[in-house]
């Protein structure tokens, strides 16, 4: 998942619709989809490096010009050529580097949920072997490390990640006398008591179309989006698991909780922002949804717990999002393109990252650290150590998120338009054909 889909104000599903776009411009040219370019290892000139953009870079750039001072230090005969790519223009900026291997970057960073439509092309290195033989590697968190994986090879250091979590109103809890919920099912019946003392207030913001929200419920109740045979990807999200999930999830979207007239549509941004806006009890938001939280009605009035899952005790399954930083198979240089992605993914500058940007580490003991000092952190913590899933890992997850076939199901589900069953089987059989 991208950077900019994680912030405040970001439409998450926008990260994988322009995945979608990069693979309907590059049908209209030849993209590399075998061997691109065989690359070499110079060890001096100067390593290209593209970074995403920012819409206030000063603090991430400031971070950037140090990593590169301390890497050309030691290496006097180098350079760092770095290139702000914009996230919306980069499904056309990385498929001209996939169709012309000479004018891509030696490294560049990409977001987690594109990494399935560029591996295909064939035009990044796979890093297993690098990243094994890396001091600080074995300090990657398991699960974030997967995402970063296609066909059983990994073509990133996961630079950072971003984990939601509960969010809920501490005033509003001391002021009708209620404990923080334990499981989901707690979650529901909470949020059906606030709304009823308190009608003016959702119990919990959450939305149709805020599918990184249904996730863990999914996941909690033991079902999976899809399952791969060995040959090809299968829905199954319609089978009894996936469909007890999806179907709490969807039982928050109703008159006594957050209704359908307003939540059937709800994104995540605007369920985050009703909590923000002091419209909410509750809501799932991340890490990264800090800023809009301090900035709105809620500061100083709300607390953070891990989502729960199913018994007490447990964490439901958070979905996995973040970015990578790869280094393209055609590079020149691809051992200082490596050395660069390990400093830049080192605990030192990912402690660095995330005081300039607020960036969830990958590498455990820097969570660990940063959790310590900042108690903000710790439920997103926990819930990293419970351990994340993560979409499909095919390029057919672009085009099923941008046909909306799991936000649809929902809103059916939410709405009564449809019964669970008919409605998920709908969807995956939607989902198959994509697949196929």
């Amino acid at each position: 998942m991208l950077h900019r889909e994680f912030r405040p104000g970001g439409a998450v599903r926008r990260a994988l619709t322009l995945g979608a776009a990069l693979f309907l411009l590059a049908g209209c040219a030849p993209v590399q989809s075998g061997p691109a370019g065989s690359g070499g290892d110079e060890k001096t000139g100067t390593v290209r490096v593209w970074l995403f953009d920012e819409a206030n870079r000063a603090p991430k750039e400031a971070v950037i010009n140090e990593a590169i001072a301390e890497f050309k230090a030691t290496r006097p005969n180098v350079e760092v050529d770095v290139q702000w790519v914009p996230v919306a223009a980069r499904a056309e900026k990385f498929a001209g580097a996939f169709n012309d291997p000479a004018s891509a970057p030696d490294l560049a960073e990409f977001g987690n949920t594109d990494l399935a439509g560029y591996a295909v092309t064939g035009a990044f290195a796979d890093l297993g072997a690098d990243l094994a033989a890396w001091p600080e590697g074995k300090d990657l968190d398991p699960s974030v490390l997967e995402t970063a994986k296609s066909g059983g090879k990994v073509y990133g250091l996961p630079w950072y990640t971003g984990i939601r979590a509960l969010y809920y109103r501490t005033d509003i809890f001391a002021e009708l006398g209620l404990r923080p919920p334990a499981t989901l099912a707690e979650v529901t019946e909470t949020a059906r008591r606030i709304r009823a003392k308190k009608p003016e207030l959702y119990g919990i913001s959450v939305g149709g179309k805020y599918t990184y929200a249904m996730l863990p419920y999914l996941w909690a109740h033991g079902g999976e989006l899809a399952e791969n045979d060995g040959t090809m990807w299968n829905a199954t999200i319609n089978s009894d698991k996936a469909k007890e999930g999806i179907t709490r999830y969807a039982e928050l979207i109703h008159d006594d909780i957050c209704p359908p007239a307003q939540c059937a549509d709800f994104t995540g941004t605007q369920s985050v922002q009703a909590f923000a806006g002091g419209k909410a009890a509750m809501t799932i938001g991340g890490d990264f949804s800090r800023k809009a939280m301090d900035q709105g009605a809620s500061k100083d009035k709300y607390a953070v717990l891990p989502l729960p899952g199913t018994a007490p005790g447990s964490v439901a399954p958070a979905f996995a999002g973040g970015n990578l930083l790869g280094v393209f198979r055609a590079s020149m240089r691809r051992g200082l393109a490596v050395d660069f992605v390990e400093l830049l993914g080192g605990a030192k500058y990912q402690e660095k990252m995330y005081a300039a940007m607020g960036n969830l580490p990958t590498l455990s003991g820097v969570q660990h650290k940063l959790a310590a000092n900042d108690p903000f952190l710790a439920p997103f913590v926990e819930s990293l150590r419970a351990g994340t899933k993560f979409v499909p890992s095919t390029p057919a997850w672009s085009k099923i998120d941008s046909q909306n076939l799991l936000p649809t199901a929902v809103q059916q589900i939410a709405t009564g338009a449809k019964e669970p069953s008919a409605a998920l089987n709908a969807a995956a059989a939607a989902m198959n054909k994509a697949f196929r």
